[in-house]
């Protein structure tokens, strides 16, 4: 019977990826190859956001990614309490072929 190695992964993150960028609304588009996150920030009462970072993903990934929110999202409420989101629908002001978060 073989052993499985444990594989590590070192990732490094600089200083400025660290601070985080602030969204608001995120826009989802896909194709037959790519899912494409687009976070952006919306001011209130302005009519233009402006894109703060655009993550692009395989179909696997992405169905991987929704899998890990759902797993962190589940343990975060059994810890904290459900989220209420009290949030009215947002109208991306981007156009999309896919869907909104």
């Amino acid at each position: 019977m073989q052993q499985q190695q444990e594989q590590k992964i070192d990732i490094h993150l600089t200083d400025e990826v660290a601070q985080g960028v602030y969204s608001n609304l995120a826009i989802i588009t896909h194709s037959h190859a790519e899912f494409i996150l687009d976070f952006v920030s919306l001011m209130p009462g302005l009519p233009k956001g402006t894109v703060r970072s655009r993550i692009i993903l395989t179909p696997q990934n992405a169905k991987r990614l929704l899998f890990a929110l759902q797993d962190n999202m589940q343990k975060f409420e059994a810890k904290n309490g459900k989220i209420v989101d009290t949030q009215q629908e947002v109208i991306p002001i981007l156009g999309n072929t896919g869907g909104k978060a």
